[in-house]
């Protein structure tokens, strides 16, 4: 016999249990680059149609980058699914603190739903102060399928966006790590001091900042 595929797919119940009675719309709500060294944060919230499947519906972390684009169109594709993209700016998080505008953008994505939820799933131990109630989820992303949801289509979209950067910042190999902090991140920083898009209150790029700066196109509006 051939061998079994291995199963990807999220189970419903966790996230049936945290459904309290009479709520009826649930949005997941899921960050990333939050601990990205330069770019915007990105946030998504993903309602679904209770029981939804797909073979790849899991955490983003836990899928390689095919499966990911697959499951980004089957969501963004569906017609009974409703999701939306928050952003938060390099700018945000330096006046706001990487927290802060993780939660932002986690407003904005939720403020960007055609239909707006009565509760939220969100990633993690801390509340976004949205206007709904919320429930927060340690690893979620890996238990609810909402969160899971959310958390491909942020991903595949700051992904995405990180590969469009690197066409305005070559020397950094943006399209490769996304802004991560990598062995090859820290050597063009060592080489070509920050960009823009640097998060300069962060350590590893204070510490890098007696480069010259480097200047590819980067003085134009990016969001």
């Amino acid at each position: 016999m051939p061998p079994r595929k291995r199963r990807y797919s999220l189970r419903w119940k966790f996230e049936r249990g945290l459904r309290p009675e009479g709520v009826a719309v649930i949005a997941g709500v899921d960050e990333v680059g939050r601990g990205c060294w330069a770019g915007p944060v990105y946030a998504a919230a993903a309602i679904l149609p209770d029981g939804l499947k797909h073979r790849h519906l899991n955490d983003s972390k836990l899928l390689i980058a095919e499966y990911r684009a697959e499951l980004n169109e089957f969501l963004r594709s569906h017609p009974e699914v409703h999701w939306s993209i928050g952003i938060a700016s390099v700018e945000e998080i330096e006046s706001h603190n990487i927290l802060g505008a993780s939660l932002l953008a986690m407003r904005r994505a939720v403020a960007g739903l055609a239909h707006q939820p009565h509760l939220c799933l969100i990633d993690g131990n801390q509340k976004a102060r949205l206007p709904c109630q919320e429930i927060t989820v340690i690893d979620g992303d890996a238990q609810c399928p909402s969160i899971a949801a959310a958390s491909v289509i942020a991903k595949v979209a700051r992904d995405l966006a990180m590969t469009e950067l690197a066409a305005l910042y070559p020397v950094y190999g943006l399209e490769n790590h996304k802004g991560y902090g990598t062995p090859e991140h820290a050597r063009a920083l060592t080489l070509h001091g920050p960009c823009p898009i640097h998060r300069r209150t962060f350590k590893p790029i204070r510490d890098r900042s007696c480069a010259p700066v480097a200047d590819d196109g980067g003085n134009r509006e990016l969001w």
